[in-house]
């Protein structure tokens, strides 16, 4: 387990305009800001950077407007928590409050955009190469294209209130000392589970391809993913890396998977790597529960105990006990 952290999490506040203006441009880009009242301006801006994202929750304590030239090396998405907001790119404009939309901007077009006084967001900064490679690979494809995103989706409906309750909880474990920062794996599995979730919530030209219907892929394809995950359950390994592997999309993948093994290939990861903490408690070498769990990529100890009970009919610490060695 890594001890230095691989993200970077920030806190700032400050009632200048021009120092948030600066903020704001090196967190996400370049843009020009108006404000139309001064008197009430307190920027707030939390963020947490990784090495595919930077999440981040933001007000401005006053009504302020935004205009920026196209992101070119990002994609850009607001979830409104609080307030009003008005948008515009590629000709389309709308406005809407807190909880009826998400905001997808793309990075090949200017942006305009509203808040009013009392409004707060939670923002995903997804640099374009990884996201788009991740598509890709949803796709079960090699070659990358851009992602052209509607320009709005509803948060009133169980995919956005999903969206935004796994943005505030990415936002947590990132910026959370000693945590899901100091694990690699673990980050990268976080990265992937949200920029996932985006696609298959907000429109684009993907979105057929990713939800709709798809052929079996047969149960050789499996076999090898299957074979794939057991000989690197310490890898990277998402069900958009195995679709690109199969050459297939990740919703053909789930699909073999369920008709081949009864569950999907993230739970197959899940239950492989339970069996190699498994296997590591029972022999008397582990040095503690949590070490052994943060090397398998369990970073929640508590829904560890739950998967490990549900598949072994004993908790952790009971195989430890079994060992004759104490465990934490």
């Amino acid at each position: 387990m890594l001890s230095t952290p691989i993200t970077c999490a920030s806190a700032f506040r400050t009632a200048d305009p021009a120092a948030a203006h600066d903020h704001v441009a090196a967190a996400f880009a370049h843009h020009d800001l108006v404000l139309d009242d001064r008197r009430g301006f307190d920027f707030a801006l939390e963020s947490v950077r990784s090495e595919s994202l930077t999440v981040g929750r933001m007000a401005y304590g006053t009504t302020a407007r935004i205009d920026g030239p196209p992101m070119r090396s990002c994609y850009h998405v607001n979830l409104s928590v609080a307030g009003h907001s008005t948008v515009a790119q590629h000709g389309r404009r709308q406005s809407f409050a807190a909880g009826q939309a998400g905001v997808a901007l793309v990075h090949d077009a200017p942006v305009s955009i509203r808040w009013s006084a009392d409004a707060a967001h939670y923002h995903i900064n997804l640099r374009r190469e990884p996201f788009e490679r991740h598509a890709a690979r949803l796709l079960g494809h090699r070659e990358t294209e851009p992602v052209r995103f509607d320009l709005t989706f509803p948060m009133d409906s169980p995919p956005g209130r999903a969206l935004l309750a796994s943005t505030r909880f990415v936002y947590a474990e990132l910026a959370r000392e000693g945590g899901v920062s100091t694990m690699p794996l673990a980050c990268r599995e976080l990265e992937s589970t949200l920029m996932t979730q985006l696609l298959l919530t907000a429109p684009s030209q993907l979105t057929p391809s990713l939800t709709g219907s798809a052929p079996s892929i047969g149960p050789a394809r499996v076999r090898e993913a299957v074979a794939y995950i057991h000989a690197n359950p310490d890898a990277d390994v998402t069900t958009a890396e195995l679709a690109a592997r199969a050459g297939v999309t990740a919703r053909a993948l789930q699909l073999g998977f369920r008709d081949a093994v009864g569950m999907s290939p993230s739970a197959y990861v899940r239950a492989v790597r339970l069996d190699r903490v498994h296997d590591e408690l029972s022999s008397g070498r582990a040095m503690s529960v949590s070490d052994t769990a943060m090397r398998w990529g369990f970073y929640h100890l508590g829904r560890l105990a739950q998967q490990y009970r549900e598949r072994f009919a004993e908790l952790p610490s009971e195989t430890v006990a079994g060992t004759g060695r104490s465990g934490q």
